[in-house]
């Protein structure tokens, strides 16, 4: 029989105290017992972020707060309350890297945790951090324990977190967006690692996310918010399967599913617009300051054709090589061997004057789109810079051209004298897009352009993308870890592993009858928006696999022997 653990009621958040004060959450209830998953789900700014800051005590000077949130006895809520972070409520941050301090080992920061709330002398504690990274399956728990968290993967990072956090034994965890930006190979171990944990302590979840596959996958029940309310709330079955909101069938329907086919698969194959042969590409890394350590192979041996007018997508995990490939296309990375052309130009082999006016025809929309805008520079000029650059326009015609490209992506004249920082993260990936298309591209190579981004917003940015591939005949290199995105948007797929594409064909083929075995296990860890469907044994992402030459098994589906 479960046991509550945390009861909010009429949880309200303001922030200023005068009568302009903005309301940021208004009557927010929701129980959590032991052994529950509770999923609190809606867009950016809703107030999903803004509940957990409240529970745990971290809410800005400015705000105030309102409501009762008991918790042990005590309420969280009123004044001159310390909510027991870490031994009653832990928090996992969304970004784990920004949690972590970084000049310090991650043993360091393990035990330091333990013995401030004097859980164990520092001997004790060390033992403890070593068996918790074992207990969440991070590899050579004793020499990560020496290390800096930027020497560990994302994934790792957030074991780290989770660690972290168990090692104070909460009754409470709540955890923030914990697989937003990860692989989903990734994802599928910190799913199955929280999950693990609530089955055997039986201690209470708040899961926070956007990600609608996860919510079904992970909760027993959900909370919807919109614009700092409840607009529905109930078992996760019942959200999924007969939602009494509007917004959250919005929400539903706004969801990609890796199980449905292309609507308009690519019916033959086309002419190249951009062909890639035989890639090399090094990077050496360093053990320590001024001490250069093994070179690591992130591109071996990469070929592709790209079709006029397709959308070719990349995928596999993080490190895979997707990034770097679409970088060395682009020549913002220089290859070290192989061959790129576009239009039957030698890419590579193109400088000064020449290699500017290529770039006319080949443009990147970048994963994060703040740190890729000039912050000092009005979105106008950073639209009207390629323009310049490439002469497309004369300097009478600027300012209208810029005014249709920012209404082409949604947004209106008046906004090209604002600053990045003055948008959301969703109007900054379409500002992003409408400098990509300033130069009159042909082919775009679009970088994870939806990754953080809620369901809603990325629905947007996915229906933009394809109306402006339409209207405007490009062609498309999409790089995304999204598989469900991926099976919506493209025509092929390539998928990557250790630097070599090891299965190519046309997206339905690939996803509903993958022969590599490595693609099945990509598949099998994707979240399916479905709380009916259990989910089966996972395929092992463990041993080598193949990454040998390609063999055509079927016509256009290629597998590495």
């Amino acid at each position: 029989m479960s046991t509550t653990l945390l009861s909010v009621r009429g949880l309200s958040i303001t922030l200023g105290s005068d009568a302009r004060a903005n309301s940021l959450l208004h009557d927010v209830s929701f129980d959590v017992s032991t052994g529950q998953i509770l999923s609190i789900v809606g867009e950016s700014g809703s107030g999903k972020s803004m509940t957990a800051k409240a529970i745990m005590g971290l809410l800005p000077p400015k705000a105030n707060s309102s409501g009762i949130a008991m918790f042990r006895g005590q309420n969280l809520l009123a004044k001159n309350t310390t909510p027991p972070r870490g031994t009653g409520i832990g928090l996992i941050f969304q970004e784990p890297m920004t949690a972590l301090t970084p000049v310090l080992t991650i043993g360091s920061q393990l035990t330091e945790a333990i013995v401030v709330h004097g859980l164990a002398d520092i001997n004790a504690a060390h033992r403890r951090a070593i068996e918790m990274l074992d207990r969440v399956g991070i590899p050579n728990p004793v020499q990560r324990m020496r290390q800096y968290p930027h020497e560990l993967s994302g994934g790792m990072r957030q074991r780290v977190m989770i660690a972290m956090m168990m090692l104070l034994e909460p009754d409470i965890l709540i955890a923030d967006e914990p697989t937003t930006a990860l692989d989903v190979t990734v994802q599928a171990q910190i799913l199955d690692l929280l999950r693990e944990i609530v089955f055997d302590t039986k201690i209470g979840l708040i899961l926070i996310t956007h990600d609608m596959g996860v919510v079904a996958e992970m909760a027993s029940d959900v909370i919807v918010l919109k614009a700092g309310q409840v607009v529905e709330a109930g078992s996760v079955q019942q959200i999924f399967d007969a939602p009494n909101a509007e917004y959250t069938r919005a929400l539903l329907d706004a969801v990609p599913s890796i199980e449905a086919a292309h609507l308009q698969p690519l019916s033959t194959k086309g002419t190249v617009i951009l062909s890639a042969r035989n890639l090399h590409k090094s990077f050496r890394g360093q053990r320590g300051v001024g001490t250069a350590g093994p070179k690591t192979k992130a591109l071996d041996d990469v070929s592709l054709d790209i079709w006029h007018g397709e959308t070719l997508a990349l995928v596999g995990e993080s490190g895979s090589g997707k990034s770097t490939l679409g970088r060395v296309l682009l020549r913002l990375t220089e290859a070290d061997q192989g061959t790129v052309e576009l239009e039957n130009m030698d890419l590579l082999a193109l400088t000064g004057a020449q290699l500017r006016l290529t770039r006319r025809k080949i443009q990147m929309i970048f994963q994060d789109p703040y740190a890729s805008l000039d912050p000092r520079q009005s979105v106008g000029a950073a639209i009207l810079e390629p323009i310049i650059i490439q002469g497309s326009a004369t300097k009478s015609d600027r300012h209208e051209v810029v005014s249709e490209l920012l209404t082409r992506v949604g947004l209106t004249p008046e906004m090209a004298n604002r600053f990045p920082h003055e948008f959301s993260g969703g109007q900054r990936q379409r500002i992003a897009i409408a400098r990509a298309i300033a130069s009159g591209p042909e082919l775009i190579i679009a970088d994870e352009p939806t990754s953080a981004l809620d369901v809603s917003i990325q629905a947007q940015i996915l229906d933009l993308l394809a109306d402006l591939k339409q209207e405007k005949k490009l062609t498309m290199l999409f790089i995304s870890h999204d598989l469900a995105v991926v099976r919506q948007v493209a025509d092929r797929v390539a998928v990557m592993r250790q630097g070599r594409i090891i299965e190519l064909g046309p997206v339905d083929a690939v996803w509903s009858a993958p022969r590599h075995p490595y693609t099945k296990a990509l598949i099998d860890a994707a979240p399916v928006p479905d709380p009916h469907r259990k989910r089966g044994l996972r395929t092992p992402l463990t041993g080598s696999f193949s990454t040998g030459k390609l063999t055509e098994v079927a016509p256009g589906h290629w597998v590495a022997s």
